[in-house]
């Protein structure tokens, strides 16, 4: 018989491809924005697994953008050049000279490493940073002593619009420059909640270096699949969301309520996690939603 010949494997990826075709139908057409970071990004095979989902979701007929920073590289070439990187309440000190490098950085070799494995995988990526057709207008973030720590004052997203309904994915560096011309750096994860709501995104997705929001920080069986503005807020309030995760679900939560259909928290060091996330029933992470009216995955 005909079910004997299928092996099991065969069998997974094709029940896989099913469950996967309603999502597909979804989502065709809608923009889906990747903020891109973590073990991820330093994972070469992590790495190329993203470059393939990120491929993939363009391929299926979603338009993906993707927002990328890049911590670690910056920190080595500061090393280089013989800057030691300093923070300050978890934010990088970033006076002219560590400006400079964190704009040749992210915009000369992380960006256009990225824009060259998309198009390597099939897909027809453009590298930007917020400077670009004027897509990110800066502020200065204002804490003293933290130098050119930039906040998104506006997005025009016009040209990420005009290259997205062209087939093109967007992939924007977290530097943008305020009325002067003058560089700021960014949190990346603010950038892309901001393009996400500015382009009315379907989703806005964070890949992380932890399962998603957890209820004991300590026990990834504790994950949280789906949950709404009150209770992330309510999480927050209580301490259960804490540390390095409450900016993200703040940023996830502004997206929200600027009109993000739904935002998600996942584990970039999971094969594959762009694709269990948002093509199979139960996904993998933590999804943000509005209201508990608007549940779905």
């Amino acid at each position: 018989m005909e079910h004997e010949y299928l092996k099991k494997d065969d069998a997974t990826r094709v029940r896989v491809l099913s469950e996967a075709l309603p999502y597909i139908q979804q989502f065709a057409g809608r923009t889906v924005v990747v903020k891109y970071g973590g073990a991820a990004m330093k994972d070469s095979s992590l790495k190329d697994k993203v470059v393939r989902d990120i491929v993939f979701l363009s391929c299926v007929g979603l338009r993906p953008v993707v927002v990328h920073g890049g911590g670690p590289e910056i920190n080595t070439w500061l090393g280089k050049l013989g800057i030691d990187p300093q923070f300050k309440d978890g934010l990088r000190v970033t006076d002219a000279p560590t400006m400079d490098v964190v704009e040749m950085v992210l915009v000369g070799r992380v960006n256009k490493e990225l824009v060259a494995l998309i198009n390597a995988a099939g897909g027809s990526a453009v590298g930007l940073c917020g400077k670009d057709g004027n897509l990110i207008h800066a502020r200065p973030q204002g804490q003293k002593g933290i130098g050119f720590v930039g906040e998104v004052a506006s997005v025009n997203p016009a040209v990420l619009e005009s290259l997205v309904s062209d087939g093109y994915v967007p992939v924007v560096s977290s530097v943008a420059a305020d009325e002067t011309g003058q560089a700021y750096n960014i949190n990346a994860d603010t950038v892309a909640g901001e393009i996400a709501a500015a382009l009315n995104a379907e989703k806005l997705i964070l890949l992380t270096d932890t399962p998603g929001i957890l209820r004991d920080y300590k026990d990834s069986s504790t994950l949280l699949h789906q949950l709404n503005i009150q209770q992330a807020r309510q999480l927050i309030d209580d301490g259960i969301v804490a540390g390095g995760m409450i900016p993200k679900v703040n940023c996830c939560v502004r997206s929200l309520a600027q009109g993000v259909h739904a935002a998600h928290i996942i584990d970039g060091r999971i094969p594959h996690a762009l694709l269990l996330e948002i093509f199979t029933d139960s996904g993998i992470g933590s999804m943000l939603v509005a209201s508990e009216y608007t549940m779905y995955r």
